[in-house]
């Protein structure tokens, strides 16, 4: 496309991202080369109100805004809590039973018990006469009357949704095109998921499981951006709503309902492109990512700022999502989770949140039980005076009395230590999930820069670079906010696989190129469709491959759309011999899918623009607010509050020190060094390595 940044002088992005606890908003005004933040509690009883609550809170005229970019949990709330639409399947004569049965494992390392419950109820999964098999030659014809039969059934038993699931429609999908072409006729509404569709790969039970949360969020989806459009347009907003997809790029809510699958994890997304985003900016292209929230952790792997993609990601046991998304790891362990003592007497922290409602003790709303912020806050990590309701004001000795009846007691321990110990525990918690994204996939995190950002993330950030090696921390301008930041920053994207299977002896490489090549042209299709505009649309090519005879698949990146055999081979050796240390040049390799990504690139984003509002002029002094006894090391420090706000851009302090900004609290330990950049953010060079 023609290159033309002339569109975006005028052009006014508001950035939207919903969290477990705040809802998070951020809007750019290029007109006047200014910007407006806002951040709210998330609205349990729809996700929409929060929304609104933000842009009132930001005092903001919607009709001078031009784009509106939202992400949402509402799928993946869904599907955490099952609260789903009823949805049924057809599938191949003998397979109704393959989403249930899944793979030889189990979703506890330990004992005999577990419990697995399928996205769709055996009773609502139906079986048709049909049969393809894996070359996609045709077995058995489809039985068109018995498919008419079987969803008239499935409409009587009350289902809004329905999945179409036939074996290795992957390599011929005509059986289920023609299913969903007699289904469409009296079906009410559009709520049809066709396996092939959003998955053309092989693996019956990850496509069919795919296909079955499709179905099941579509409605919850449409229902709640229809709403949340009614509710702009009431406020005079006329302009496109762009959706954050689970890959870190975004669609149309016009279009995203029809893949509605590819939604799940798109909060957690969007806080890692701006991550990337920001890396960039500020030179550092190798980030781990570590987004601590109210309710949860998500951590992610950042190389030459490009964030890692997976097609093989579970959202839990037994619920894989294969479709492209940012490979996010999640622990429950959020500003907001719980801690608590165990049957066995054992303190633990989380998974439980206590959400925005009530929240924590600290919070004054009405919670009563100790929470990771109760825990900073008897640290004198946290300023109780700034975070605290004006509804119903508690004191830090009520905090420390429902600590006390709560673990202390049973503990042995005062409330202080107890305090250090549950923020040990979380910490252990976080340090493992940055160990699945990284030293779990050969990649040494020293080698890194660890990106924190989420209200609860700075306050963390340093322990867990020394608990993990990591020589230095980047925290952002806005790290409370960086997921809206995301949203603002973020391309639209489109992702394409599509299952092969050959040896690498037995591909002709014309179709392979062929192959990407009409991937491609159809992702420029559907972006240009959305009828933005945009900078340039580029695209990238990717393979999966496998050593034959082996189950797991390594993702090799091609650096063009028309590769010879020779190098795909030698490719694949190479990060295989990477990747496990083995070189195994006696067995052949196999192709197994096709993957080709297709962005539309917006201009990008200033990342100085974030502190339009900050006085560069002022020196350390200004910043000082007050001293304060935060506990270090089994003892209170007298220790200097600066606000950031008030900080020049390029300053330096040697810890300890606590720095406090409106979406968040960044904790500098003694021996750590914090100094600034000329773009707003703050670097930590942690001591005690």
């Amino acid at each position: 496309m023609k290159d033309d940044t002339s569109i975006y002088q005028n052009f006014n992005v508001l950035g939207i991202d919903v969290g477990g606890t705040f809802t998070d908003l951020i809007y750019v005004d290029k007109e006047n080369n200014t910007i407006e933040f806002a951040k709210v509690p998330t609205s349990p009883e729809n996700q929409a109100f929060g929304v609104m609550d933000a842009i009132n809170k930001a005092k903001l005229k919607l009709n001078h805004v031009k784009l509106i970019v939202h992400g949402t949990t509402t799928t993946t709330n869904a599907l955490l809590e099952r609260k789903l639409s009823k949805t049924g399947m057809i599938t191949t004569k003998g397979f109704k039973d393959v989403i249930e049965l899944g793979r030889r494992t189990r979703p506890n390392s330990y004992g005999m018990h577990g419990k697995f419950v399928p996205i769709i109820s055996r009773d609502l999964r139906f079986e048709v006469n049909e049969r393809v098999d894996a070359s996609g030659d045709v077995i058995t014809v489809l039985d068109e009357i018995e498919v008419k039969k079987t969803a008239e059934e499935l409409l009587k038993l009350g289902c809004e949704s329905v999945v179409i699931h036939f074996l290795h429609s992957y390599a011929n999908n005509n059986h289920e095109l023609r299913a969903f072409e007699i289904i469409s006729d009296f079906w009410p509404n559009n709520y049809i998921t066709m396996g092939h569709s959003l998955l053309s790969e092989n693996r019956e039970y990850e496509r069919g499981v795919t296909a079955s949360i499709n179905a099941s969020v579509q409605p919850i989806l449409e229902k709640y951006l229809r709403k949340l459009e009614n509710e702009l347009s009431i406020a005079k907003y006329k302009n496109e709503l762009l959706v954050m997809n689970g890959n870190g790029g975004t669609i149309s809510s016009r279009m995203v309902v029809n893949e509605a699958a590819k939604t799940v994890m798109s909060g957690p997304a969007s806080g890692v492109i701006a991550a990337a985003h920001t890396g960039k900016s500020s030179g550092i292209n190798n980030l781990i990512t570590y987004d601590m929230g109210g309710t949860s952790t998500d951590v992610a792997l950042i190389i030459g700022n490009q964030p890692s993609v997976s097609s093989d990601l579970e959202v839990e046991y037994g619920m894989p999502v294969h479709v492209p998304m940012v490979d996010v790891r999640t622990v429950g362990a959020g500003g907001g989770s719980v801690a608590k003592l165990n049957l066995a007497g054992l303190l633990e922290v989380g998974p439980e949140s206590v959400g925005s409602v009530p929240g924590p003790i600290c919070y004054g709303l009405g919670g009563t039980v100790p929470t990771i912020s109760d825990a900073n806050l008897l640290l004198g990590r946290l300023n109780i005076s700034k975070i605290i309701s004006d509804i119903n004001r508690v004191s830090v000795d009520d905090i420390k009395n429902i600590f006390h009846n709560k673990l202390s007691k049973d503990l042995f321990m005062d409330e202080i230590k107890t305090a250090e110990a549950v923020i040990k525990i979380a910490n252990t918690k976080m340090a493992g999930a940055i160990r699945m994204v990284s030293i779990s996939l050969g990649v040494d995190p020293r080698d890194f820069t660890l990106f924190a950002f989420g209200g609860a993330g700075p306050l963390h950030a340093s322990s867990l670079a020394k608990e993990l090696g990591i020589p230095k921390v980047l925290i952002p301008a806005r790290p409370g906010i960086t997921n809206a930041l995301g949203c603002v920053v973020a391309d639209l994207r489109q992702d394409f696989t599509k299952t092969l299977n050959l040896p690498i002896d037995n591909l002709n490489i014309q179709n392979l190129h062929s192959l990407f090549n009409d991937q491609e042209k159809k992702g420029i299709e559907l972006i240009k469709k959305q009828g933005l505009e945009l900078t340039n649309i580029s695209s990238s090519f990717s393979i999966d491959m496998q050593f034959i005879g082996q189950t797991h698949i390594l993702r090799i990146d091609l650096p063009n759309s028309y590769p010879d055999l020779e190098y795909l081979q030698k490719s694949f050796e190479k990060s295989y011999l990477n990747r496990f240390k083995v070189k195994l040049s006696e067995i052949k390799a196999n192709i197994v899918n096709v993957n080709t990504t297709v962005q539309g690139h917006k201009v990008p984003f200033d990342i100085s623009l974030l502190n339009n509002k900050l006085d560069k002029l002022l020196n350390l002094n200004d910043a000082l607010l007050e001293y304060r006894k935060v506990y270090f090391k089994d003892k209170f420090l007298n220790t200097p509050i600066y606000s950031r706000d008030r900080m020049p851009f390029e300053f330096e302090i040697k810890g300890p020190a606590i720095i406090e900004q409106m979406d968040t609290t960044t904790l500098i330990e003694p021996e750590d060094r914090v100094y600034g950049d000329n773009l707003g953010n703050m670097f930590i060079e942690v001591g005690d390595l």
